[in-house]
């Protein structure tokens, strides 16, 4: 079965056919993949005809190289007068741009749970089926609703979180994924929800307790969500400097593990199979900064990133999957300037995955300080 998953949004919208296993269609655990859909093996009427009895809500989002929202809406009224035609009651969901946004799509109910409300994909001469749809209030909830926030740090989305873990590759159920920058917690909440369990730690202390306060209700709150918490584990883990240990105290145990300490020092228990993490991503500027200011920043940011894989590549095994966000800077020009350390880490000992790095900067539009992504594997 071929799927296609849409990402990001109008005017940068982009599109990725992929070949998918079952497992990988469960659009919740795509973080950045705002709707997934299958092609369809038949034309889009003959399938809409097939369809069960009763009243149909049909939509049609256009991502053709050449699409308008007449486009979109001709297309959706040629259908519905033809399926008219043969007895059958329709509406069609209103387009107001060539794609049906993803709130539209929700508030319709046309995330492909319901067999009669159906979104219609076209790309040029391929149409494809709407199985899934971003659940935006379901992230708005997870990260509105903990009860430790602190603006200052920086608000990590949980969709970004979930990318970084899914960048890691196949991971088995219970695995033991690492945030060694874990601020109030948003990777390690997003590794208990895709059924991993996980291990934070922090240089602040305050960031700590906010993260067990964060988990701690999240845990509340997903009860019968997980579906194991594999074998125990000590309930002391890691050594270093100024490190103070904090345990869950929650009835599934060693679903996750805090601890206090710097992430170039910290010496971390065993066993790490993935690392996901926001490294130190400098001030969070308002306005382009001036060369001497970046000059700064990047060196700041690249010494404590620098000094964090150093650390940490003594300390996992060979071929663990290690994925970073690392700062980059909105230039006068438009362009990002990204941190300049690639060679460095290819030294102390990670295989790093460039050839897909132009493509994995995640950012608002006009937003200064984006976050690059780094994909990296131990040697």
């Amino acid at each position: 079965m071929k799927y296609l998953a849409v990402l990001g949004r109008q005017p940068e919208i982009s599109i990725a056919e992929l070949e998918m296993s079952d497992f990988c269609t469960d659009i919740d655990r795509l973080g950045g993949t705002q709707k997934l859909a299958a092609k369809l093996e038949q034309a889009p009427l003959e399938f809409l005809s097939q369809l069960p009895e009763g009243k149909l809500t049909i939509g049609v989002s256009d991502y053709s190289e050449k699409a308008s929202r007449k486009t979109a809406s001709q297309e959706a009224l040629r259908l519905k007068k033809i399926l008219v035609r043969h007895g059958r009651s329709v509406r069609v969901v209103e387009n107001k741009e060539a794609v049906l946004s993803t709130a539209t799509s929700l508030h319709n109910g046309l995330s492909g749970k319901n067999e009669r409300k159906v979104e219609l994909i076209k790309v040029e001469d391929e149409w494809y089926r709407v199985i899934g749809v971003q659940d935006i209030e379901a992230y708005a909830k997870r990260d509105q609703a903990r009860p430790a926030r602190d603006a200052k740090v920086g608000m990590l989305p949980p969709k970004l979180a979930q990318i970084l873990i899914n960048l890691c590759g196949p991971l088995e159920s219970g695995a033991v994924v690492l945030d060694p920058f874990c601020g109030t917690g948003v990777v390690l909440q997003e590794a208990l929800l895709m059924g991993y369990r996980a291990y934070g730690t922090d240089i602040s202390e305050r960031m700590v307790e906010y993260s067990e306060k964060n988990l701690e209700w999240f845990c509340a709150n997903s009860k019968g969500f997980f579906p194991g918490t594999g074998p125990s584990r000590p309930s002391s883990r890691g050594s270093g400097p100024s490190s103070s240990v904090v345990t869950s105290g929650h009835p599934g145990k060693n679903l996750f593990e805090l601890a206090q300490g710097d992430a170039t020092s910290f010496q971390w228990a065993q066993p790490i199979d993935a690392v996901a993490c926001e490294g130190y991503l400098g001030r969070p500027f308002s306005r382009i900064p001036s060369e001497m200011a970046l000059k700064e920043q990047e060196q700041e940011c690249g010494d404590i990133i620098k000094g964090f894989l150093k650390n940490l590549a003594g300390q996992i095994k060979k071929d663990t999957p290690v994925v970073i966000a690392a700062p980059a800077w909105l230039r006068e020009s438009g362009q990002y300037k990204r941190l300049d350390i690639l060679d460095d880490i290819s030294d102390m000992g990670y295989n790093v995955n460039n050839k897909t790095r132009e493509g994995l900067l995640y950012r608002r539009a006009g937003q200064v300080v984006a976050r690059d992504i780094l994909i990296l594997r131990k040697k």
